[in-house]
C-alpha cells in the first residue's frame, strides 16, 4: 500500500506531501488543486509505460507544468505585508512524484524531470523535459542505505555487495534522457526490484470520465469476450458485468444494483456473440436496453463493473465519481467503494458531501482536505506530514 504520495513543482503544487490511508479522500472548493493531484498519479503512472515525456507534451510541456509562483514565499508575503515577487533562484527548475509504502518491505520511487542543459540543447526537441533522476529505495523515506536502483541522467546503477556508491554495478550507460529507467530497464534477474516496481505501477487503474451520451460506445451491442477489467470508456460494459456474473462476484453485482435501484436487475442478451445489457426496473413492464437508460443510471452501471473487478488493482484513482449521478444514489457509491477497498487500495477525488459522508462511515477512510493560497495548493488540516527526502541531482 502507498502511504506517501510526494508531489513538487507541479502546477499549483509546490510542495505537496499526502499521507494516503487504504482508502483516501482527496477534497476541497473548486480551483483547489484536486484535478492536480490525479494528474500528478496518471503521470507517474505514465513513467512504467514510457510515455512520461508526452504526457507532459499534451498538457503543453513542462514549462507550462511548472509551478508559476516564486521558488519560496516569505513570512511577509504569506501574511500579505509584501508583494508577491521572486527573488534569484537557489534551486534547479524541477519537477518530482514521487511514493513510498509504511513499512521496510515496500519499495519506495521518485522522478525528478528538468530542462536541458546548454550541453543537451543541441537537438531539435527543445521542449523534451530530461529525466535527471530516477530512484527506487526500500522502506517508507529515502537515505543512503536504503537506495536499490539509482539513475543520474543517462547512467542506471544498481546497489551491490560493495557499499561504496561509486562501485555499484552498472546496468546501463545509455539511458536516453526523456526515457525512464522504468519502461526500458526490465530484466527481473538483473534487477527485480526495478521490474517489480515497474509491474507494480503498470497494474494501477484510473478512471476519470465515462461517456453516456446518446453516442455512448456502453449504449451499443458490442462483441463479447471476457472482460476482468473494464476499458475506461465503457464500451465493453456489458461483457465486463458478465465476466462478474460468471467468473467474479455475483451475489455483489446483484446486491450492488438492487442497494442503487431497489427492485432492478440486470441482465445480459447475447444473440450470435454480442452483449447488450438490458435492466429491469420496478415499476416496468419491460427491461430497458443500455440505449433507453438516463445518463446517471448507466454512469452506475458503469461504475459497478469496474469497481466489481475479478482482478483488482493494487491501486484504482477515482476523478468525481459523483458525475451525473443523482445525490440519492450517492450513499450506494459510496458503500460500493468501500466495498471495492477491501480489495484494493483507493483513492477518490471528489467534492461531493454526500459521498464524502458515506464514505467516512469506514473507518480505514482517510480525508485530505485541499485549499489554494497565493496560488499554491495546500492540505487544510493540522497534521504531521510524512517523512520525505527527495533525491538530490
Amino acid at each position: 500500500m502507498l502511504s506517501t504520495l510526494a508531489i513538487s513543482g507541479y502546477r499549483s503544487l509546490r510542495e505537496l506531501i499526502i499521507p494516503l490511508g487504504p482508502l483516501s479522500v482527496i477534497t476541497g472548493p473548486n480551483g483547489s488543486g484536486k484535478s492536480n493531484v490525479y494528474k500528478a498519479l496518471q503521470l507517474l503512472a505514465e513513467t512504467a509505460q514510457g510515455t512520461v515525456v508526452a504526457a507532459l507534451a499534451r498538457e503543453g510541456g513542462l514549462e507550462s507544468t511548472l509551478w508559476a509562483g516564486p521558488e519560496q514565499f516569505s513570512r511577509a508575503m504569506r501574511r500579505g505585508e509584501q508583494p508577491v515577487q521572486g527573488g534569484p533562484r537557489k534551486g534547479s527548475v524541477s519537477l518530482k512524484l514521487g511514493f513510498a509504502g509504511d513499512d521496510d518491505g515496500d519499495f519506495g520511487y521518485a522522478i525528478d524531470l528538468g530542462l536541458p542543459t546548454p550541453s543537451e540543447a543541441t537537438s531539435s526537441f527543445l521542449l523534451d523535459p530530461v529525466i535527471k533522476r530516477e530512484s527506487i529505495w526500500a522502506g517508507p523515506v529515502l537515505r543512503p542505505a536504503a537506495l536499490l536502483i539509482d539513475r543520474r541522467n543517462s547512467v542506471v546503477t544498481r546497489r551491490g555487495e560493495s557499499s561504496t556508491r561509486d562501485e555499484w554495478p552498472i546496468v546501463t550507460r545509455h539511458l536516453a534522457s526523456f526515457d525512464s529507467m522504468l519502461a526500458q530497464l526490465s530484466d527481473p534477474l538483473a534487477a527485480p526490484e526495478l521490474w517489480s516496481m515497474r509491474q507494480r505501477i503498470r497494474s494501477w487503474r484510473f478512471y476519470h470520465h465515462f461517456r453516456t451520451d446518446a453516442d455512448a460506445p456502453a449504449r451499443r451491442a458490442q462483441l463479447g469476450t471476457h472482460t476482468p477489467v473494464l476499458g475506461h470508456d465503457g464500451a465493453d460494459l456489458a461483457a465486463a458485468l458478465q465476466t462478474i456474473r460468471e467468473i467474479g462476484d455475483s451475489q455483489a453485482l446483484d446486491a450492488a444494483v438492487e442497494d442503487a435501484f431497489p427492485g432492478g436487475a440486470i441482465d445480459i442478451e447475447i444473440e450470435r456473440g454480442r452483449f447488450e445489457l438490458r435492466m429491469a426496473q420496478h415499476g416496468l413492464l419491460r427491461p430497458l436496453a443500455a440505449a433507453e437508460l438516463s445518463d446517471g443510471t448507466l454512469r452506475y452501471l458503469l461504475w459497478i463493473a469496474a469497481l466489481l473487478t475479478p482482478r483488482p488493482p493494487e491501486l484504482l484513482v477515482l476523478n468525481e465519481p459523483e458525475t451525473s449521478l443523482h445525490p440519492d444514489l450517492l450513499p450506494a457509491l459510496g458503500r460500493l467503494i468501500a466495498s471495492a477497498a477491501e480489495r484494493s487500495q483507493i483513492i477518490v477525488v471528489s467534492h461531493a458531501s454526500r459521498l464524502i459522508a458515506a464514505l467516512v462511515e469506514d473507518r480505514r477512510c482517510r480525508v485530505i482536505r485541499l485549499e489554494k493560497e497565493l496560488g499554491e495548493t495546500q492540505i487544510v488540516d493540522d497534521y504531521d506530514p510524512p517523512r520525505w527526502q527527495w533525491p538530490s541531482r
